[in-house]
């Protein structure tokens, strides 16, 4: 009898568990998911303009010394 009783007690703690689980599931659920539900495209109004300033004004004034040099070399 004392066996049969364990057993019971067994079987209430694992459908307890159980139990404890499905709920748990249910409540978080929206949480397992890592991405979530995707929108509509969205197109940009305008592209961002490319930032050309900087490397530019270099090749700029790197010819510009370039050019000096070749006048005073040809001048020579």
């Amino acid at each position: 009898m004392k066996d049969i009783k364990l057993r019971k007690s067994q079987w209430f703690k694992f459908a307890m568990n159980m139990a404890l689980m499905i709920f748990m599931l249910v409540i978080f659920h929206d949480s397992l998911f890592a991405q979530g539900v995707p929108g509509p495209p969205v197109f940009p109004g305008t592209p961002d303009p490319a930032p050309i300033d900087g490397g530019i004004g270099l090749l700029a004034a790197a010819g510009g010394v370039y050019a000096i040099k070749k006048l005073r070399d040809k001048n020579k």
